[in-house]
């Protein structure tokens, strides 16, 4: 069986994680969780549970501690950030890893494991000078940003489809 390492951010879909992780499974995924911090705490400690349960892996919100030697995951097949942030599609081009999210998949970003990354954003964040350059420099060096026609659409804020129906089967489409 092939793992999805799925990595989600602080953006309202990340509330709906689940319905990706079961759309993935569905497609022969084994899938292991990684949030940021924040998107951690937007979740809850009930439903990271509910998410370890589904997985049968322990959900990442933190790098992995000192001392330990790799992470518990089985290694990734393919890497998917959804739902992105401008942050951390920022963070990916730029070389930086401020979360656990951005340290697991830069490891794609320059590797051989195939990267897609479905961001969540609205119009006035896509319109910072930043974000252009950084899909740019992600989709120069392979990664599959799905951002514009047949992606997310950036929407005026608080104008965007309901966090439920984030597209995950896109990010899914995607991966090889």
């Amino acid at each position: 069986m092939r793992t999805l390492h799925l990595l989600g951010c602080a953006a309202p879909p990340v509330q709906y994680l689940a319905d990706g992780i079961r759309q993935a499974q569905t497609r022969g995924w084994q899938v292991c969780v990684g949030l940021t911090p924040t998107a951690g705490g937007w979740v809850g400690a009930d439903r990271l549970a509910a998410l370890e349960e589904l997985t049968g892996h322990p959900v990442r919100t933190q790098p992995r501690p000192a001392g330990l030697a790799r992470h518990p995951w089985p290694d990734a097949d393919a890497v998917v950030v959804a739902p992105a942030t401008l942050n951390t599609v920022n963070s990916l081009a730029l070389g930086l890893t401020p979360h656990q999210v951005a340290g697991t998949a830069m490891k794609a970003v320059g590797g051989t494991t195939p990267l897609v990354v479905l961001p969540c954003i609205n119009t006035d964040l896509a319109g910072h000078p930043q974000w252009g350059r950084s899909v740019d420099v992600l989709r120069g060096v392979g990664v599959r940003v799905l951002v514009g026609d047949g992606g997310w659409v950036p929407h005026p804020p608080g104008k965007s489809p309901p966090p439920e129906e984030f597209p995950w089967g896109l990010a899914l489409d995607a991966l090889p």
